[in-house]
């Protein structure tokens, strides 16, 4: 994911920050506990496509 892209984009819920998670290919936004796949390198920032963080991976932060 192009780090000024990252730069600009914003959770469409609290329009807070999103952290990349290479790894899982998510955007992460911890706020919200949402996690938003980006599939072939797009982020797909729909609440409906996202999954709920588990209480460990909210801890982590």
């Amino acid at each position: 994911m192009d780090q000024k892209l990252l730069s600009i984009m914003a959770c469409p819920n609290c329009k807070g920050p999103l952290k990349h998670d290479r790894a899982a290919s998510e955007l992460i936004c911890y706020a919200d506990g949402l996690a938003f796949p980006v599939r072939d390198g797009i982020p797909v920032m729909l609440e409906s496509e996202a999954r709920q963080l588990s209480t460990q991976e909210r801890e982590k932060h």
